[in-house]
């Protein structure tokens, strides 16, 4: 970095951070996280360290908190309320102890006794006492002038109205905080009443000891720690150890974490201490603070622009934090997902609330990844357990982390759900996936809507004038609900009055209700690949529900080898589950090169007509196993075979001719559309192809027969260029099917 570049560096960072200081100071509503915060503070003072002769009038390095805004009176400070230097390793804490038996040039074998106390993420505030009486609160402001908030302050019940026995002049230094309880059920008043909400507590603390009316701060749940004092007419003690006992002595809260230390050793000692019990404390703390005990050290080692030299703040990584899992909740997503997620003991990571995080899946917590291989050394997690939460700027947090040695001894593994929390399905997973999925489909409530959205997709029953908008007002409509597909064809049946309503209301009116209900009708006649690829089977796409048509021809064909194959897709899940529990076991055993199937055993035993309908099914075109098995179990559901039935009451299902009987030139073909076609549109040559029974891939590949190209074919006409696939033109295609 030459002097240019630097220049223009510190000139950009003082713009951040000043703007950074004055929301977080002045509006209580930070714009950066702290370890950002922190990250461009070190960036300033390392290249002002370079760069010593450009160090900038505004710069930050020199600023204390924010100047005072408008809406309080000014307090000067008597004795100017500094803020601290940071130290982020224990590195750092060796550097701060050497630095000081440096300055006062003590021998390496004096003693050098330190406090370290839980740095309290609130607001600071000095409170003065005159004879015993409380006259004056303010806030540190810049550090020179502060906000008078004397009225607030004699709301906060922490806060002494008067002393007994206190030095003559006495400012009381501390900082202001919400409790972590007290944080929720406020934010909880806050959102009934339609009022903001707070991030964390200590936006929520700073916001309501900044109130210009005393009513509100009284209403609000603050609490105050002492650590310091300004202006006293008499020492309070020799240590800094005895004058915060005096403090309490005086009636203030103190923080019972306060500990004397015996150098760095013992100082990281504690500071580990306090970060493991972080999340039971009840309010934040972001770190810890390490004083010179000695008073007379103190006033030798004296203060830098903004910092005294005696004392520094280590603080904890902003995005990591150790807390408790409570419990762990199984979440059904949109697509039938399982999604695991740790419900935790309240933690501030990143000075953002955190009750819970993801533990993606069941493979997570047992502490492996899908392939076996271990993750967090094979630690798995339990409820109870002491985990390693992080997060990184808007990211969900995650557990990266597990502490053994604080493991409860009736902590037990967690036992993965194998079926659906929300309705009772079945929950299986694929092989090589490491998502479970809910098989329900059309019954289960967390998959509803989206199962509904794709029902009435275009390539499904495309009902004109019920798209994705129209499902979700009718799902919420408690007078015309419609909940599953069948519900759509008794619309027209239901309660007079409740039609009557939906003719007045927003989008629709007599003429669009009429022409809905006469699209409805019009597809109670439905072909048997469409109505497949409606039902929103996993794995069954639209290629995948016309292969299936064109092989079983009929809906009752389908159903009869999905009924005998039952067994055999039970038997495929078994297998799976073995030859994945097989390859857990490989990866104990140093991944052994070869690990043994496990699948003749579990398929010995099956039933041959179930063994023959299932190498049937797996056996056409473009259908293997993950599409059998999904297929087969969505069937074997109850519910879900109940809620199909109730909708083929109401439908017509058209066969759909098998490709073997079909008389064509592409009958068996896979075909390939590309580029612009002029005389169809896409959608009409792919149904047309196949009608013909020619089969509609969307990629060129060595299986493809056929590439229909049109103008601006690209890439597709270069691959099968290279695979010797046949490429013919649109009109080619109209001439060979007998269109031309």
């Amino acid at each position: 970095m030459d002097r240019d570049d630097a220049a223009r560096a510190l000139a950009d960072l003082a713009v951040q951070l000043n703007r950074a200081n004055s929301a977080y100071y002045s509006d209580d509503d930070p714009v950066i996280d702290d370890a950002t915060y922190d990250a461009l503070k070190q960036r300033n003072a390392a290249i002002e360290a370079a760069f010593p002769d450009l160090k900038r009038d505004d710069s930050p390095s020199d600023r204390v908190g924010a100047p005072v805004t408008d809406g309080f009176g000014k307090v000067a400070h008597r004795v100017r309320m500094m803020s601290l230097g940071n130290a982020f390793k224990a590195a750092d804490i060796v550097d701060f102890d050497s630095g000081i038996r440096r300055y006062l040039n003590l021998p390496g074998d004096q003693p050098l006794h330190y406090t370290a106390e839980p740095k309290i993420d609130g607001l600071s505030l000095s409170v003065r006492y005159e004879n015993g009486q409380l006259v004056q609160a303010a806030t540190r402001g810049d550090g020179a002038t502060g906000e008078n908030v004397t009225e607030n302050a004699r709301t906060i019940a922490s806060i002494p109205q008067t002393l007994t026995h206190a030095p003559d002049v006495l400012e009381v230094r501390g900082e202001v905080y919400m409790r972590h309880d007290d944080f929720a059920d406020l934010n909880t008043r806050q959102a009934a009443a339609g009022a903001k909400t707070f991030a964390n507590p200590r936006n929520a603390a700073a916001g309501s000891l900044r109130q210009l009316d005393p009513n509100v701060t009284r209403d609000r749940p603050l609490h105050f720690f002492a650590y310091a004092w300004g202006e006293v007419s008499e020492p309070l003690a020799d240590t800094q150890a005895g004058a915060i006992a005096r403090l309490s002595d005086l009636g203030f809260d103190t923080n019972p974490l306060t500990a004397r230390c015996d150098g760095p050793d013992a100082l990281i000692t504690h500071y580990d201490r306090i970060a493991a019990d972080r999340a039971t404390l009840g309010y934040d703390i972001d770190g810890v603070v390490y004083k010179v005990d000695n008073l007379d050290y103190q006033r030798r080692l004296g203060f830098r622009s903004t910092t005294p030299r005696w004392a520094i703040a280590h603080k904890f990584p902003a995005e990591l934090a150790w807390t408790k899992v409570e419990g762990i909740d199984i979440q059904v997503g949109r697509t039938g997902a399982l999604s695991p997620v740790a419900r935790l003991t309240p933690v501030t990571v990143g000075g953002v609330v955190v009750s819970n995080a993801t533990l993606h899946n069941e493979d997570y917590i047992s502490g492996r990844s899908a392939d076996g291989t271990m993750i967090r050394g094979g630690a798995d997690i339990r409820i109870g357990d002491w985990v390693e939460v992080y997060r990184a700027g808007d990211v969900i947090p995650k557990v990266s982390n597990v502490d053994l040695s604080r493991r409860p001894d009736t902590a037990q593994p967690y036992d993965f759900p194998t079926s659906c929390p929300e309705c009772g399905s079945d929950a299986v997973r694929d092989e090589g996936d490491a998502v479970r999925r809910c098989t329900g489909g059309l019954i289960c409530p967390a998959q509803a809507i989206e199962k509904l959205r794709h029902f009435v997709s275009r390539a499904a029953f495309d009902i004109e004038g019920l798209g994705a908008k129209q499902v979700e007002y009718f799902f919420a409509d408690a007078a015309l609900p419609v909940r599953e597909p069948a519900d759509i064809f008794t619309l027209q049946q239901r309660n007079a009055a409740s039609l009557a309503k939906l003719e007045n209301r927003d989008g629709f009116g007599p003429t669009s209700v009429r022409n809905l209900f006469a699209a409805i009708d019009e597809k109670r006649s439905i072909p048997l690949n469409r109505l497949i690829f409606a039902l929103g089977i996993r794995h069954v796409g639209e290629v995948a529900a016309a292969d299936l048509a064109r092989h079983f021809g009929t809906w009752d064909a389908l159903m009869h080898a999905v009924d005998l194959a039952g067994p055999a897709a039970a038997a495929q899940l078994d297998a799976d589950a073995a030859e994945a529990a097989e390859r857990m076991a490989a990866a104990d055993e140093n991944r052994r090169a070869r690990i043994k199937p496990a699948r003749d055993a579990v398929w010995s035993d099956l039933d041959p007509a179930a063994k023959a309908a299932w190498e049937d099914l797996v056996g056409i075109d473009g259908i293997g196993a993950s599409v059998a098995v999904s297929l087969v179990t969505t069937f074997q559901q109850n519910a879900e075979r109940a809620s199909i039935q109730r909708l083929l009451d109401h439908l017509d299902v058209q066969p759909v001719v098998a490709t073997d009987n079909i008389q064509s030139p592409v009958a068996g073909k896979t075909v390939v559309f590309t580029g612009t076609l002029e005389k169809m549109t896409r959608a009409e040559a792919k149904a047309r192809a196949e009608s013909l029974g020619a089969k509609v891939a969307g990629s060129v590949s060595a299986k493809t027969d056929l590439l229909i190209a049109g103008p601006g074919s690209g890439s597709k006409s270069d691959k099968a260029a290279k695979l010797g696939v046949e490429t013919i033109d649109e009109d080619a295609w109209l001439a060979l099917i007998g269109d031309a």
